[in-house]
Formats: structure tokens, C-alpha cells, sequence
């Protein structure tokens, strides 16, 4: 069997993102390094959002908005982003900025196969494919095992799922300086449902329908309501261009109690999305330099973890959520109609002091977050 210093089973967003930065930070030259997984990653298979006030990743953002659209059927708000803006990465540019930098690096090597299983035995592991075996001395996995979460009911579980469309229209319809971060006033269905716009020109967007619910829907209802959004917009002629879909796991549950001292959950299977939101790639930003700083200092992964401010109020948001799914666009609506959106966003990106943070806190609904505290309280 061969041997390396870290296998990481699976080369998503996580995976790949906490290898750029052990790239970068060139204190790993002397580790052997493997990726598995039985996705090449030759595709664009998602697209990630993010708000960011500085410049990572700018030579691959496709799209950047000073302006995003918040809306419900009751009101429409411009939300002015500045000092941040609202960038686009699409999944396959991201993937060739890593591979190219890993294809220059001796030490890192990448195996096209399916992982079946790892353990850890004494002071090293084990990692089973489809077709080999490995070892090493540690392992970075992102794997999601759904069970985890559904095997328990002290931490609520909800999916941010949805299915996007890129499409071409002939009709001039979109403002390509203003993006529509939430829009709900579709059909709410006793859901937290709304549509997320994209524009790259005038006549190019992509369009999600997403939901943050319990359960997934049938295909065609997704893309029924893309269709009729589509409507609405006043498009008769269009082609779709890409298609994409995705379900995040929305939850507080704490991921890192699996962690051993040799192998460490990273990604949606380590907590790493933003559970409120599940936005996951400025989340994944921080972790990946968070870790690689740990690792260069630490061997027992059991160390990267820690339980802060922002950890509980999501696990409050998600009890609000998962006990009245009916009620998202009014407690979203609440917080954007006259919350100021800079404050919001930094909130969002856990780099609020507390005083900042009971200023967006006191624009929710109250009773709902009084109900949910005192249930946990007394729970």
C-alpha cells in the first residue's frame, strides 16, 4: 500500500480550498498529499456567491454587484453594499485555478476513484477505494454522511435546495449592475421559498429557485417556477444555457464531536457552511487558513473547534425556522426592510462586536427568537 502524509477523501470546495492554502503558505513542501474522488471536476457543476470587501480570488470572480435586490410581495428594497460587493465564482474556473497550482507541486497528487471507506488505526489510517488501498498519517474528509444529522433530533435539520438555470433571453430584461439576493414573492406554500437572480448582461442570468425547508421537491416543481418567474419578468424567448442543482445542509449540529485526533470532517461534514444562511465559500475561506495554521503548529485535529456567539445564533434561527418553515420571508423581510445592509452582511460573516449585534438581532420578529431561546433554555 502507498503511503502519504494526508489523503483528503473527496476534492470539493473544502478539500480543495485547505490545499491551496497548505500550497501557499509553502510549509508542506515536504508532505506527500493525495485527493480522492470519483468526480474529476472537469465540469461547472455550481456557482458560488460570496460578499467580500477585499480581493480573493478576483482574477477567477465572473461577476461582481454593488447593488443587490431584496424583495417580498409586499416590498422591493435596493440594498446598497458598499464597502462589500456581491461576486460570482463559477465552479469549473475555481477548480482550474487549484489543479494548475497542484499540477506544479511534486507532493500533490490526485486519483480519480470512489472512497468506500477510511479508518483510523493507532497513529495512522486507512483509506479503501474501489480499486486501492492507502495510508497515511492523517485524513481531511468531506464526505457528508447525512445520518449524522438525522439520527438525532437536539439540533434541527433543514436544506438550502434548489435548482438554477442559466439562461440567453432575446428581450433586454435584466439590470446587470443589481443582483436579486432574495425575492419572495413567489408562492410561499407554507415554506421559506424565493428566487435568486444572477445577471451577467442585459439578456444573460442565472436563476435559482430555492427553498429552505425539511424536504425536497419533485424536479418539475422547481422548474415549474422558474418558468413562471421567467414569465413574470416579461421573457418570451430564451435558451437555457446550464442547468445546476444543489442541497446544503442547513444545521447547528456539531460535527466536530466526530473528529478523531488523526482524521478531521472538513466541509458541510465538519460544520463549515454557515448554517443560517448556507452560504459556503467565504465560510470555507476562513476555515481552510484557520486549519492550515493549526496544522502547522498541532497534531491532534480534535483541537480545531470552537463553540462562539454566532454558533448559537444560528441554532436559534434554525429553531425559529424548523418549527414555523411558514414563516422565513416574514422574519428575511424584517430584517432587510429597514436593517442597515452593511451591518447585515458583516453580521453574516461573524465580524460583528455584540453591540452590533443586537442592532441587526432587534430587527426579527421577537417573539419567535423569545420562544426559541427560552425552548432551549428549558429544553
Amino acid at each position: 500500500m502507498q503511503h502519504y502524509h494526508y489523503i483528503f477523501t473527496g476534492s470539493g470546495l473544502s478539500a480543495l480550498m485547505t490545499v491551496y492554502e497548505m500550497i501557499l503558505s509553502g510549509k508542506f513542501k515536504d508532505k506527500t498529499i493525495l485527493l480522492l474522488d470519483e468526480n474529476p471536476k472537469k465540469s461547472n457543476d455550481r456557482t458560488w456567491c460570496f460578499w467580500d470587501n477585499s480581493t480573493p480570488f478576483d482574477e477567477i470572480v465572473s461577476k461582481k454587484w454593488n447593488v443587490a435586490l431584496f424583495a417580498d410581495e409586499n416590498f422591493r428594497r435596493n440594498l446598497d453594499l458598499n464597502p462589500y460587493q456581491y461576486k460570482m465564482v463559477r465552479g469549473l474556473d475555481f477548480y482550474n485555478l487549484v489543479f494548475d497550482l497542484i499540477s506544479k507541486q511534486e507532493n500533490i497528487h490526485f486519483a480519480n476513484q470512489k472512497v468506500t471507506d477510511f479508518e483510523e488505526l493507532g497513529n495512522h489510517c486507512i483509506v479503501k477505494t474501489e480499486t486501492e488501498n492507502y495510508t497515511c498519517n492523517k485524513i481531511f474528509n468531506s464526505i457528508y454522511n447525512p445520518n449524522l444529522v438525522k439520527s438525532q433530533t437536539k439540533y434541527p435539520l433543514l436544506q438550502q435546495h434548489f435548482i438554477g438555470w442559466f439562461i440567453k433571453s432575446k428581450e433586454e430584461v435584466f439590470d446587470k449592475n443589481k443582483a436579486t439576493f432574495m425575492d419572495f414573492s413567489v408562492e410561499q406554500r407554507g415554506n421559506t421559498r424565493f428566487m435568486y437572480v444572477l445577471p451577467t448582461s442585459s439578456t444573460e442570468a442565472l436563476l435559482e429557485y430555492t427553498l429552505f425547508s425539511k424536504d425536497l421537491l419533485p424536479k418539475e416543481e422547481y422548474e415549474n417556477e422558474i418558468q413562471k418567474y421567467i414569465q413574470k419578468l416579461g421573457i418570451k424567448d430564451y435558451e437555457i444555457v446550464e442547468k445546476e442543482q444543489g442541497n446544503i445542509p442547513m444545521t447547528s449540529y456539531k460535527f466536530w464531536k466526530h473528529n478523531t485526533k488523526n482524521i478531521i470532517n472538513i466541509g458541510s461534514v465538519g460544520g463549515w457552511t454557515k448554517a443560517s444562511t448556507g452560504y459556503t465559500f467565504k465560510n470555507t475561506t476562513k476555515k481552510s487558513k484557520e486549519l492550515v495554521e493549526l496544522l502547522s503548529k498541532e497534531t491532534d485535529f480534535r483541537k480545531f473547534h470552537k463553540t462562539d456567539k454566532f454558533w448559537f445564533y444560528d441554532l436559534l434561527f434554525l429553531d425559529v425556522l424548523f418549527k414555523r418553515n411558514d414563516l422565513g420571508s416574514t422574519v428575511f423581510s424584517a430584517l432587510f426592510k429597514k436593517g442597515n445592509p452593511t451591518l447585515i452582511f458583516k453580521f453574516l460573516d461573524e465580524e460583528t462586536s455584540f453591540w452590533e449585534d443586537l442592532q441587526v438581532i432587534w430587527k426579527c420578529p421577537k417573539g419567535l427568537f423569545v420562544n426559541a431561546l427560552l425552548m432551549r433554555i428549558f429544553k
